[in-house]
């Protein structure tokens, strides 16, 4: 699908809008993810912003950028009668929904380049390209190398769920470069590699691939190349993991026992399908304090589609579209096998754990207490929370939402700083 095509199916989807045809926008979404939208909650979004901002007076032209290795994100401005605000889609090259999200106008605006953050120091480190596991499943990374002449401590970043490049790239913003060139600045060597799913997501057997083809393969052999490299002290490599990574860091040292110790930023404790069943339940009510989120369609149908996940009847023959995201049955399977709390339990390392006191996704109440309960007789295991930050260790204030995401921001300074002090201070 050229870029033409996109745009013209972005506008379709306008057109559609519009003219009142939720129905048909319905239809447009990608099979995986159709369930978890409906029609009379689109209507609803479409018709507050027309009650705030008046009728449609004019629909900008849309830009687009690169959205993952095989989606675009479309952009358009809509003006209105009293206000404006902007329409941002993401769209496969099937001309299939990702994404349709309303937010500020300024969301419109052509995405800046990445700046650095002020705690970087591009003076202490090169970067060099690598290629991380093996065929077919190889990808690309980048090594971020300090300055200094001698062996010195690494660590190995692993990024949260879905299909993300090295970077973790979310439109301006991109929390493992922040990590990456900020630890780096401090004489730790960091390396980053493109997600199998974002690279390989067309190759890859869907049905038979798990969490652990997707986290732990990859990150066993991140480890394997970092010992190979003369400027990296083999005895000192750290996994850092965030989100779904950090629930995954326990699993990924217990396959290779020459790991360091863990960095865990909010590694959430809650299986991975009811942690989405929450937090669909808090943006159900994030807007509308006063509603039921029960009543909300999409907390409905995850609800449903969480039973599933927890009933013992679950089987690889589970159709997919019964299944959250549409991810097939096996993987589920093979997480909701997997305790990181009681792996980490196993592991004789010494561990860093940091949660954000605003974030919705993993949670103070929820997942950090899973790892205090689990690992408050271990005097190797330090846990620290950040009041003011959210899921990416964004500082800010108030509840949490998607759209704090999207300004340009970097990764809390005090997080990158408390991070290369742990790692500098572990003796093994």
């Amino acid at each position: 699908m050229t870029e033409r095509d996109v745009v013209a199916t972005a506008e379709a989807v306008m057109a559609l809008m519009e003219a009142d045809g939720f129905a048909d926008v319905v239809d447009m979404v990608a099979p995986s993810l159709r369930e978890l939208v409906a029609a009379e909650s689109l209507r609803d979004s479409w018709q507050e912003l027309t009650t705030t901002h008046g009728s449609v007076v004019q629909i900008g032209t849309p830009s687009t950028e690169p959205a993952g290795a095989d989606h675009t994100l479309v952009k358009i401005g809509v003006t209105c009668e009293r206000g404006a605000y902007a329409v941002l889609m993401v769209i496969d090259r099937s001309g299939r929904l990702h994404g349709l999200q309303f937010a500020p106008p300024g969301a419109a605006e052509p995405t800046q380049p990445w700046e650095p953050p002020p705690y970087v120091d591009s003076s202490a480190f090169t970067e060099h390209e690598v290629s991380v596991g093996e065929t077919p499943w190889a990808t690309s990374g980048t090594l971020s190398l300090p300055q200094s002449p001698s062996p010195g401590p690494a660590v190995v970043l692993l990024p949260g769920s879905g299909p993300s490049d090295r970077d973790v790239t979310m439109g301006r913003n991109k929390i493992f470069r922040d990590l990456a060139w900020g630890l780096a600045s401090h004489g730790i060597a960091v390396l980053r590699f493109d997600k199998v799913t974002y690279v390989h997501r067309d190759t890859l057997d869907a049905r038979t691939f798990t969490a652990f083809d997707e986290y732990v393969r990859p990150a066993v052999a991140a480890v394997h190349l970092l010992r190979e490299h003369p400027r990296v002290d083999g005895n000192r490599i750290f996994v850092l993991g965030h989100s779904q990574g950090g629930m995954m860091a326990p699993r990924v040292a217990a396959a290779e026992p020459s790991v360091a110790g863990l960095v865990v930023l909010a590694g959430a404790t809650e299986p991975m399908h009811r942690s989405l069943l929450r937090q669909v339940r808090y943006l159900a009510t994030a807007h509308k304090p006063a509603a039921d989120p029960e009543a909300d369609p999409t907390v409905q149908t995850i609800t449903r589609q969480v039973a599933l996940i927890d009933d013992p009847n679950l089987s690889p023959s589970t159709p997919d579209h019964l299944l959250p995201l549409g991810v097939p049955a096996q993987y589920w399977l093979d997480l909701r096998g997997y305790d990181p709390v009681a792996v980490a339990a196993q592991l004789d390392l010494p561990m860093l754990i940091m949660q954000g006191g605003r974030d919705y996704q993993v949670t103070v109440t929820e997942d950090l207490l899973g790892w205090q309960n689990g690992l408050a007789d271990r005097d190797n295991v330090t846990i620290r929370v950040y009041p003011a930050d959210d899921h990416l260790f964004f500082s800010g204030s108030g509840p949490s939402t998607p759209a704090g995401y999207e300004p340009a921001q970097h990764v809390d300074e005090a997080v990158v700083g408390d991070i290369a002090r742990w790692i500098s201070g572990t003796t093994l």
